[in-house]
């Protein structure tokens, strides 16, 4: 399948949908992004994805301009206020991005010029000042749910010849792929209200000092702005007529800008990439991230552990949180309790602890593909959403037939 890196704006969301933004679930765009999940209530532990952010590459087809409709811009959304960006800085940064870039100063300029300040989404980045505790059982509620696993059974049989296609190439499961588009949008449902010159901007420009990583997380999203405006420019499409998460993700999938160039597919073969209008496109470009992160085809994403207080080495086991580091044999040796497939799982694995307020929290033996699935939100909470909720699509569509 051949990879390109233009971009098609579709129609933007209704202004009904676009208001429910807040009630999101964790985007890849915040987990990419940020330390702070999306829905801080949710109680998802703090992490940040590892993702690569790779420069995009050269285009093989003829992008498509968009219509009058798809790239007219729109005011930021009423409820935001809205500043100016600081003029100075931004001209600055710009002439230096376009010649690092090689894109037009003037057209650099211009555009940051009518990007906005927006001191919501300063707010919003910043780490809660009284975290509640971790809460796995309230967290799963707010995907487990019947409108999102019939609406993901809806989308599996429309979209059947597709993820089966897209799961013999890539080797990554179909429920997973439904998995992840369901948490993030709820099928193209919740894409996103912010305009993104204004998301990245704000945030590659007046990130919060606070935030206890703010150096870093600006260097970042100033790399966001660059791919972004990269994107935009190759395809001839308006930057300021395209809408996402506040962090700056865009389309079904939530990919950031930098994921977009580097991951994203034409998976329908009409010589473009649209992850926003194109669900073929976003079927394929989700496969095709998990293959660069190594998903291992027909591995179980985890399976079962028993543990005996007392008896269970914790501290060694959770030392290297949900990366994969230990055999069957050393896990087992440390007091965790395997049975039957898992104890002839030939990778590592890492002890996945899922915490549940006041009661005790739950733990399963997470493998390789469990991490993967971390790295499009580096979060364990997230992932087990993504995988049982692709086991309650799976089953829904079974039901069906």
């Amino acid at each position: 399948m051949k990879k390109n890196t233009y971009f098609l704006v579709s129609s933007p969301p209704s202004f009904r949908q676009s208001m429910r933004l807040l009630s999101w679930p964790l985007s890849m765009g915040l987990a990419i992004a940020l330390s702070l999940p999306l829905a801080a209530q949710a109680q998802a532990p703090e992490r940040q994805a590892s993702g690569p952010k790779k420069q995009a590459g050269s285009h093989k087809h003829k992008p498509a301009k968009p219509s009058a409709k798809n790239t007219r811009a729109r005011s930021p959304t009423p409820t935001l206020s809205a500043l100016s960006l600081d003029t100075a800085l931004t001209q600055t940064w710009a002439q230096d991005a376009a010649i690092r870039l090689q894109l037009d100063p003037l057209w650099v300029e211009k555009t940051l010029n009518q990007a906005k300040r927006l001191p919501s989404i300063e707010k919003l980045v910043l780490p809660p000042s009284s975290p509640s505790a971790k809460n796995w059982a309230a967290y799963r509620a707010r995907f487990i749910e019947p409108i999102r696993v019939q609406s993901g059974a809806r989308f599996w049989q429309t979209h059947r010849s597709t993820l089966e296609r897209a799961e013999r190439e890539y080797g990554v499961p179909a429920a997973i792929i439904v998995g992840i588009i369901g948490v993030e949008t709820l099928y193209g449902q919740n894409t996103g209200s912010f305009r993104i010159i204004d998301a990245l901007s704000t945030l590659a420009f007046h990130f919060p000092s606070a935030h206890p990583r703010a150096a870093e997380r600006q260097a970042y999203f100033r790399s966001e702005l660059e791919q972004f405006l990269l994107l935009t420019s190759r395809s001839a499409t308006d930057p300021l007529a395209i809408r996402g998460s506040y962090a700056g993700a865009m389309g079904l999938p939530q990919f950031m800008p930098s994921s977009w160039a580097r991951h994203a597919v034409d998976f329908d073969g009409d010589g473009r990439i649209d992850l926003f209008a194109s669900p073929a496109d976003a079927i394929g470009s989700v496969a095709n991230y998990f293959k660069a992160f190594q998903w291992r085809s027909g591995m179980p994403t985890h399976y079962p552990v028993t543990l005996v207080p007392g008896q269970t080495d914790m501290d060694a086991l959770l030392a290297p949180d949900i990366l994969p580091t230990f055999s069957v044999h050393s896990f087992t040796a440390k007091g965790a309790t395997l049975q039957g497939e898992a104890l002839q799982h030939p990778g590592p694995l890492a002890l996945i602890e899922l915490r549940n307020g006041n009661d005790s929290p739950s733990y399963v033996a997470g493998t390789e593909n469990f991490y993967a699935i971390t790295r499009y939100n580096w979060s364990s909470y997230y992932a087990m959403a993504v995988i049982e909720l692709a086991d309650a699509v799976a089953r829904e569509v079974q039901s069906m037939r």
